[in-house]
């Protein structure tokens, strides 16, 4: 009996997680560039799904350049988060990009919520990485005060209704939620200031 499959679809008519190749395909037919791969296990596509595909199909991640006339106070070895929204609520999606390259290192969604939703999951999801690589001091450059004060208090205070249409949504609230209840970190979360520095590195450029 052959091993059951699981499968990403990073681009295509409706990105996720799908159970099976039908599935899949009836999301990716006929969409030019569609991005997706086969995984033997759920959990294991589902870290995929929030991350970058170019880890997985080795494709060229797109690198912006850092903003130039930085002050030395700003550290280049560190971790810049962002989101982007197309209405709130709309087509959620977030992203990190290591702040001295601009290489991204993770990008989930679209998925639909709030573009403060995607800040703190952002953050989070960088938390979590930086601790599996064991980079615990490394900083996290957020241009979002509701984000950081929200990591900082173990909470989504999102005001977005919990309704079946969000349910995954509000499933990935929860675990990041609950990752910060279980676990510390001593990553610094620092404000990243827009007015004086330009945008975030790890901006969607769609302002």
């Amino acid at each position: 009996m052959a091993k059951k499959k699981f499968y990403v679809v990073w681009k295509g008519v409706r990105p996720g997680v799908y159970d099976s190749w039908k599935e899949c395909e009836a999301r990716i037919r006929g969409y030019a560039g569609a991005l997706y791969k086969s995984f033997g296990s759920r959990e294991e596509a589902m870290r995929a799904a929030a991350s970058s595909p170019d880890i997985y199909i080795g494709r060229q991640a797109a690198h912006k350049a850092m903003p130039k006339g930085l002050p030395d106070s700003v550290s280049r070895e560190a971790l810049a988060v962002d989101a982007a929204c197309s209405g709130n609520p709309g087509p959620m999606e977030y992203r990190g990009v290591y702040l001295r390259t601009g290489q991204e290192v993770f990008h989930f969604g679209p998925m639909r919520g709030t573009n403060n939703i995607g800040e703190f999951l952002a953050i989070v999801h960088g938390l979590a990485l930086l601790k599996q690589k064991g980079l615990h001091s490394m900083p996290i450059y957020s241009d979002s005060r509701n984000a950081l004060g929200w990591v900082k208090q173990k909470r989504c205070k999102t005001k977005l209704p919990h309704e079946p249409q969000n349910e995954e949504l509000f499933g990935y609230i929860g675990r990041a939620e609950k990752w910060l209840r279980e676990n510390t970190y001593a990553n610094p979360l620092l404000k990243w200031e827009t007015e004086r520095w330009g945008e975030v590195p790890a901006d969607f450029g769609r302002k």
